[in-house]
C-alpha cells in the first residue's frame, strides 16, 4: 500500500487530542450483500474509508431533507424546518425575501428534477451526435446494426422510410434514412418552435391530458434553462405553476432525451435480447487482467468491449503473465454492456471502492455520473489505473489519467485503455481477495423481447400479456428502479420490495442498480418463480421460462417501460390511457437528481409512484400534499413515499388493486366449457 494515502480512517498522529476518532461502519448492518460485508471489514483492516463510513460519521441536514433550506441567493441560505409539533393555523415561515416553505421546497424540487434531466438528456444528446458521425460515416468504429429498429422508429421522426420512383414504391436508402433521423433528432434539443416529436407515441388520452395542461415540452434544453430561471430568486413563486414546468422538463426526459438515447443506441449497439451472465464482486478473476467500466455512457465501454476480445489484446495480457482480459462493470455503463453483451455486473453505486479494495483492479475506466471522487483515494492504496474519459467529468487528484474519448478514433482510444491495464497487471502488490459472491441472471429484456415471450410470437401484440393481467394470474405490473443510498442498508429495500411483489403475483420490470441488486439476489432467473413468486405469476414464468423480475437495461432505459405500458394500452382490454393501467413504479434507495426526474415523467404519464428513504418535500406539507394528491386528478399519476419496504410494496399492491377494480377485473371468473349449442346462441361478431 502506498504511503502517500492520506484518506485513512484513525486519527493522524499530532493532531489535536480533542478530535473524536471516527466510526467505522458495522458491516452487518450497511449491506445485506455478503460480498459487500466482506469488503468492508477487509476496507476497516486496511485502514481505508469507504462511503459506508462517511455514512456513519455525516448525518444528513434535517432542514435539507426536508426541502426547505434555500440557497438560491447571496442573502441565504434560508433555512425554514418544520415546527417539532407541526403548522397549527397559518404557516408563517418565510425566507429574507418572503419566499414560503412551498416556494423554497417547489424550487428546489424543481433544480432537482432540472439537473436529473439534463444528465439523461446529454447522455442522449452525445449518442445523438455519435449517430449523426456514424450516419455521415465520419468514423468506422459505429455503423447502423439494427436497420429494423432505425425503420422502426424513422416515423416518429416524420422521415419515410420509402420512395415512389416511376409509380413503384421502393425502400430508400437506409443511409438516407440514419442521416435524416440523426439531424432531426438532435434538433430535438434546441428547435426554435413546435413540439418533441416522441410525445405522440404516448396513448393519446395522454397526450391530450399534457396539452390540456399547456405542459407539452418545446424542446429540451429550454424546459431546463426556464427552470433555472423560474427558481432564481424573485421569479416564480406559485408552487403550482412552478410544478407545469418542472412537468415539461420531465416530459423532455422521459419521452424526449431518454427514450432518444435507448432507440439510438440499440440502432448502434444492437437491441437487447435476453441472455445469461452473472452478477457480484465475485465475477472478478484474479489470474485475469480486470478492467472495470463504471458511469452511464456506452459509447465508449461499447470499444472497449470489442478490443477486449480481440487476439491481439489476450495474447498480450497472456505475456504480461494473465490468462485472460476480465471485463466487468458499475452503475448504467455495466447494464449497457450487459444487455447487448453479456459482460457480467461488477456491482452496484455502492460498491464502487470495494471492487478497488478487491486487490484485483488494475482499471476502473469512468466515463459520467454516479462516481466516487473518493475512488481516486482507494485507487492510491493499490496499483489501480483509474482512467477518466469524459471531457465534462474530470478529477482533481493527481493520480488520476485523463484519456479523452473522441468517436472519431474511439477503437484508438480503446486500445490505449485497455493497453494501459494490461500493463498493469504485474505492478499488484497488495494480497488479492475477491469474494465468491456472484449471482446468474437473465438480463437484456425490452419492449421487444417482452412482446415476443409474453405477446405471442404471432400475434404481434402484448394481448398474452393483457390476457393475464385480466384473468388474474398477473395481479399486475411494477417498475422497480434507481440507486443504493449509504443511508439506508445496501440492497435490503430494493429487494424487500420486489420479493413482497413477485410473492403477490406482480410482475416486476427493473432497470440500473435495482436490477443489479435483483441479479445478485438471484431473482432475475426463470427458476426464482417457482421460489419466490405466488402461484399465478410462478405458471406465468415456468410456462413462458422467463425470470418474474425482466432487466430491461439501464436508467435511461426507463424510456422501455413507458414503451411497454403504452404497448399494453394499445393491446386492449385494460382501459385507454397508462392511469387505467394496474401498475406502479418504485425507487426503494433512490439518491440521484435523475430519480427525481424521473419519478415525476412517471407521475405525469400517470404511474403513481413510491419512493423510498426520504422525499425533499415534507417542510412544506401543502406542497407535499399537492404532489401526492393533487397530481393525480390532473395527470392520473401522484407520488407518495414509504420507507419500509415491506409497506412500500404493499402500498403499490394497492393500487394495482384499486386499478383492477376499476377495471371490472377484480373477482375471479369461472371458466366455462362452451358446448357447440351454447356457441350457436352466441351473437357473431
Amino acid at each position: 500500500m502506498s504511503e502517500e494515502v492520506k484518506h485513512k480512517i484513525k486519527v493522524v498522529p499530532g493532531e489535536k487530542s480533542h478530535q473524536k476518532k471516527k466510526k467505522l461502519a458495522d458491516p452487518t448492518t450497511a449491506s445485506i450483500d455478503k460480498a459487500t460485508r466482506q469488503m468492508i471489514t477487509r476496507s476497516h483492516d486496511l485502514e481505508i474509508e469507504t462511503v459506508f463510513d462517511r455514512a456513519a460519521n455525516m448525518k444528513p441536514c434535517n432542514i435539507g431533507v426536508q426541502g426547505t433550506c434555500c440557497k438560491n441567493c447571496g442573502m441565504g441560505p434560508c433555512r425554514l424546518p418544520l415546527p417539532k409539533n407541526g403548522i397549527e393555523g397559518k404557516d408563517d415561515r418565510k425566507g429574507l425575501c418572503g419566499a414560503s416553505p412551498n416556494t423554497i421546497a417547489a424550487r428546489n424540487f424543481l433544480r432537482m428534477i432540472a439537473s436529473g434531466a439534463a444528465a439523461h438528456s446529454d447522455h442522449g444528446r452525445c449518442v445523438a451526435e455519435i449517430f449523426l458521425s456514424a450516419a455521415r460515416q465520419e468514423t468506422e468504429a459505429y455503423k447502423i446494426k439494427d436497420a429494423n429498429k432505425l425503420i422502426s422508429i424513422a416515423p416518429h421522426f416524420n422521415v419515410e422510410t420509402t420512395i415512389e420512383i416511376d409509380g413503384e414504391i421502393k425502400d430508400r436508402n437506409i443511409d438516407e434514412i440514419a442521416l435524416e433521423v440523426a439531424e432531426r433528432a438532435l434538433n430535438e434539443w434546441g428547435k426554435p418552435e413546435d413540439e418533441l416529436l416522441y410525445l405522440k407515441r404516448a396513448p393519446a388520452p395522454l397526450y391530450e391530458k399534457w396539452k390540456k395542461n399547456g405542459v407539452l415540452p418545446r424542446n429540451i434544453d429550454r424546459e431546463i434553462v426556464e427552470i433555472m430561471h423560474r427558481t432564481h430568486i424573485g421569479v416564480d413563486q406559485d408552487y403550482k405553476n412552478m410544478i407545469k414546468q418542472g412537468t415539461r422538463a420531465a416530459l423532455a426526459d422521459g419521452w424526449g432525451g431518454s427514450m432518444m438515447a435507448t432507440d439510438l443506441q440499440d440502432i448502434l449497439f444492437g437491441t437487447p435480447y435476453p441472455l445469461q451472465s452473472e452478477a457480484n464482486l465475485g465475477v472478478m478473476k484474479e489470474d485475469h487482467v480486470n478492467i472495470i467500466i463504471h458511469g452511464h455512457e456506452p459509447v465508449l465501454s461499447e470499444m472497449i468491449v470489442a478490443v477486449s476480445q480481440m487476439k491481439e489484446m489476450e495474447d498480450y495480457a497472456n505475456e504480461k503473465g494473465a490468462k485472460g482480459i476480465q471485463l466487468s462493470g458499475i452503475c448504467c455503463t455495466a447494464n449497457e454492456i450487459l444487455q447487448r453483451h453479456g459482460v457480467p455486473l461488477c456491482g452496484t453505486f455502492l460498491q464502487q471502492e470495494l471492487a478497488i479494495i478487491t486487490g484485483a483492479c488494475d482499471a476502473m475506466v469512468v466515463d459520467i455520473q454516479c462516481i466516487f471522487q473518493n475512488v481516486a483515494n482507494v485507487a492510491k492504496c493499490f496499483h489501480t489505473k483509474l482512467i477518466t474519459t469524459h471531457p465534462i467529468a474530470k478529477m482533481e487528484q493527481d493520480n488520476v489519467i485523463h484519456i479523452e474519448f473522441d468517436e472519431h478514433y474511439a477503437l484508438e482510444d480503446a486500445k490505449k485503455i485497455v493497453r494501459l491495464a494490461i500493463d498493469n497487471f504485474e505492478n499488484r502488490s497488495a494480497d488479492v481477495i475477491i469474494p465468491k459472491q456472484k449471482g446468474t441472471q437473465i438480463a437484456g429484456f425490452g419492449v421487444e423481447s417482452i412482446q415476443y415471450h409474453l405477446g405471442g410470437m404471432f400475434r404481434g401484440s402484448y394481448y398474452t400479456l393483457n390476457d393475464n393481467i385480466i384473468n388474474g394470474r398477473i395481479r399486475g405490473v411494477a417498475g422497480v428502479v434507481g440507486c443504493n443510498n449509504a443511508r439506508t442498508t445496501h440492497n435490503e429495500g430494493h429487494i424487500a420490495v420486489v420479493k413482497e411483489l413477485i410473492k403477490n403475483d406482480v410482475l416486476v420490470l427493473t432497470t440500473g442498480c435495482n436490477g443489479i441488486a435483483c441479479a445478485m439476489e438471484g431473482l432475475l432467473v426463470p427458476e426464482a418463480a417457482g421460489v419466490y413468486c405466488g402461484p399465478g405469476l410462478a405458471e406465468v414464468c415456468e410456462t413462458v421460462g422467463i425470470p418474474p423480475v425482466l432487466h430491461m437495461g439501464s436508467c435511461v432505459d426507463n424510456s422501455r417501460i413507458l414503451l411497454a405500458a403504452t404497448e399494453v394500452v394499445k393491446a386492449g382490454g385494460l382501459g385507454n390511457d397508462i392511469s387505467d393501467l394496474p401498475v406502479a413504479g418504485s425507487a426503494p434507495e433512490w439518491m440521484s437528481e435523475k430519480a427525481i426526474s424521473i419519478g415525476h415523467y412517471f407521475v405525469s404519464s400517470g404511474v403513481y409512484t413510491v419512493f423510498g428513504v426520504t422525499l425533499p418535500t415534507s417542510g412544506a406539507p401543502v406542497f407535499q400534499d399537492y404532489l401526492f394528491n393533487d397530481l393525480e386528478k390532473i395527470y392520473g399519476g401522484m407520488w407518495d413515499i414509504e420507507d419500509d419496504p415491506v409497506k412500500h410494496a404493499q402500498k403499490m399492491i394497492a393500487h394495482i388493486d384499486k386499478k383492477r377494480q376499476a377495471l371490472g377485473i377484480d373477482k375471479a371468473r369461472e371458466r366455462v366449457l362452451v358446448d357447440m349449442e351454447a356457441r350457436r346462441e352466441m351473437e357473431v361478431v
